[in-house]
């Protein structure tokens, strides 16, 4: 099993604390609006690009609603990373984003 967090939790860590955020969103979704210093890898890539993860990181793991990020997580989690999924999404993020 994995960690789970809110939005409203993860924002008010991110002011005290350095974060590794993973958004698993594809490409169009993550450009309209991310939070800022995000790790990008789309859900549909995350097999072939698990080599630019570290296992000694811990990640958060966050994508539109937190379905795929729960899928997500619990690959991850499979594979012996240490994650926290981000329950609600961006679509319940009301934090600062950036644009790509």
């Amino acid at each position: 099993m994995y960690l789970s967090i809110s939005t409203d939790e993860l924002a008010q860590k991110l002011k005290t604390e350095q974060l590794t955020i993973l958004d698993v969103r594809e490409e169009p979704m993550f450009m309209a609006g991310h939070i800022p210093d995000a790790q990008h890898i789309p859900f549909s890539q995350l097999t072939d690009r698990i080599g630019e993860l570290d296992v000694a990181t811990d990640y958060y793991v966050i994508c539109h609603s937190g379905v795929r990020s729960v899928q997500a997580s619990d690959f991850l989690r499979e594979k012996g990373f240490h994650v926290t999924n981000v329950t609600g999404g961006m679509s319940a993020w009301t934090g600062i984003t950036a644009e790509e």
